[in-house]
């Protein structure tokens, strides 16, 4: 069947019973489609090939897009550190905890944008929402290689803050609308490993500003860093304005065609997970979270595991009171990003692959593993070396992807309760990061941070205990869906009298 044959409704008016007509159609099945299926979607060998072309696109244009935005928001984000340890503190005479409280201006600013955020790409389009804010956080980047005081980075955190503070959850939202569970945490992982990467890449790039261009024209090799990372920020900006699709159901995206257009949601509403965005809020369901499992347990669970592993955060002032170079400091702690990176996507593949396997048992095996170099630090051992590979191996533990992929997959069905369980995690995450570090992580307590990191370590245990929580509600869900939909196949139809009415009235009450 033809995609565009003239006995279909137009894609702008798709009636629901007719959504299967769109995925149907020609589907090339040969060797390379079940290698492909082999090794990456698992459903790609069953797929038309519209479906495929509309993946690819998808794939191509809008994971691209927010990959980069995603990558030049962690390398503006961690770029901080760097600048700290690489001449920023004596040039602005920072003393005591004042560079504590800068990162605590910046998470109170994003903690108050997570919820909201959710909710206004639901009103405003994601494309221009997002490209807005990426050009805006672009130009205090650049303001920041002008600081002479901690004042004036006080200041410019909080507006850096602002802007970046929407982009975290309104990405996530957009990639849940768009794949399907055999598509969505490989490339929620794709997107997520470019965090690492760009924080990696700060290090590596401070490294060799401060090598090459530190005192060039008088200005300071940390303060160059910052009008690099400026001048790759904004162009990213119209990018985004140009590739991100918005949502299936009001996508006006030059690169997709009114079929691919009327597959997408199609797609959607045959994945049966995720509800159609319709850009209408319903605080009742929003009410109703508070009364649901979902909010009490994923909630509380990412604000622990989220702080869990902020071990890595204190590494370039572990290394800088062990008298390592300029150069080693911030090389040492981009390498713990580079390790990250391969351990997001092999968790990320396994739990798209093995479907029998819930997405929780993924997240258990990592955290488990993740007591060993927490313990390390939070009991002090002895080996200076046994501390270093604790930190490095800080990221192996991260498993935010495949945690992401099952909220939309255990929420999806409402699209408020998804946006506010979404929301709601990163803002209390950001909430208590606001002014737990500013307790435990005193600058003045490093680098042995005892309090620190045996808070890192509670966390850790706790999130493990509510991981296993969060395993058998879900199965109980699942249980109680699947006893639901067994009554309602065993529901009899009623009796018609034949003599009552017609054959065509038969039919249609069937």
């Amino acid at each position: 069947m033809s995609y565009t044959d003239p006995e279909l409704p137009p894609p702008t008016a798709l009636p629901k019973l007719n959504e299967e007509k769109y995925l149907v159609g020609p589907s090339k099945k040969g060797p390379w489609q079940k290698f492909v299926s082999f090794i990456w979607d698992s459903d790609y060998y069953e797929k038309s090939d519209a479906d495929r072309r509309l993946v690819f696109k998808l794939d191509c244009y809008m994971l691209t897009a927010l990959t980069i935005g995603w990558w030049l928001k962690n390398l503006d984000q961690n770029n901080l550190a760097n600048a700290y340890v690489s001449g920023m503190k004596e040039d602005l005479n920072i003393q005591a905890n004042q560079y504590t409280y800068m990162g605590t201006i910046y998470n109170a600013v994003v903690a108050a944008m997570q919820i909201p955020s959710s909710f206004i790409i639901m009103k405003v389009r994601p494309s221009w929402f997002l490209a807005a804010c990426e050009i805006g956080w672009g130009i205090f980047t650049f303001a920041q290689a002008g600081a002479n005081s901690y004042q004036a980075m006080y200041g410019f955190r909080f507006c850096i803050a602002f802007f970046e503070s929407f982009y975290y959850p309104c990405a996530f939202f957009i990639l849940g609308s768009w794949y399907t569970r055999p598509e969505l945490a490989k490339r929620i992982a794709l997107w997520f490993v470019a965090g690492p990467a760009g924080s990696a890449f700060s290090g590596y790039l401070q490294a060799a500003i401060y090598n090459n261009l530190d005192g060039m024209n008088g200005i300071a090799g940390w303060r160059y860093l910052y009008i690099v990372c400026g001048a790759m920020t904004v162009p990213c900006g119209f990018i985004l304005l140009f590739l991100i699709p918005d949502f299936p159901e009001n996508t006006k995206i030059w690169y997709l065609s009114e079929e691919e257009k009327a597959l997408a949601k199609a797609r959607v509403a045959r994945n049966g997970e995720f509800a159609a965005m319709k850009g209408d809020i319903n605080p009742k369901v929003i009410l109703s979270a508070f009364r649901t499992w979902h909010f009490w347990v994923m909630v509380p669970f990412y604000l622990l595991f989220g702080f869990a592993v902020q071990n890595g955060t204190q590494f370039g002032i572990y290394l800088k009171a062990n008298k390592y170079s300029v150069s080693m400091r911030n090389v040492l702690p981009s390498t713990m990003y580079i390790i990250q990176i391969p351990c997001l996507i092999i968790y990320a593949y396994i739990s798209d692959r093995v479907t029998r396997v819930s997405r929780g048992v993924i997240i258990l095996v990592p955290l488990i593993w993740g007591l060993f170099p927490t313990g390390v630090l939070a009991f002090w051992g002895h080996s200076n070396a046994l501390r270093v590979f604790a930190f490095m191996v800080n990221g192996s533990i991260y498993i935010t992807p495949v945690f992401y992929a099952w909220v939309a997959e255990m929420c999806g069905k409402q699209t408020e309760l998804r946006a506010f369980v979404t929301g709601s995690t990163s803002c209390l995450f950001y909430a208590f990061n606001a002014w737990l570090p500013a307790i435990v992580f005193l600058q003045t307590d490093g680098p042995r941070f005892k309090k620190g990191f045996r808070t890192t370590f509670s966390c850790l245990i706790a999130s493990i205990i509510l991981t296993l929580v969060m395993i058998f509600m879900h199965r109980r869900d699942q249980q109680r869906a699947a006893k639901a939909d067994q009554v309602d196949q065993e529901q009899p139809l009623p009796t018609l009298r034949a003599d009552s009415v017609t054959d065509e009235e038969v039919e249609t009450k069937a």
